[in-house]
């Protein structure tokens, strides 16, 4: 746990421009987004997700 402030500069570093490609306003929706993309893309869970 020590080292995670370090990983988490050396990714933000790596990735300065890093998108999250999941849609949500919530954590609720972004907890069924996740839980979705191990089954679909990422394009057809943003097409899913707005009515929940």
């Amino acid at each position: 746990m020590k080292n995670v402030p370090e990983i988490i500069s050396v990714l933000k570093r790596t990735y300065p421009d890093a998108k999250i490609a999941l849609n949500f306003e919530d954590t609720w929706q972004l907890l069924v987004a996740v839980v979705l993309s191990a089954q679909c893309t990422d394009v057809r869970v943003n097409m899913v997700t707005p009515p929940l």
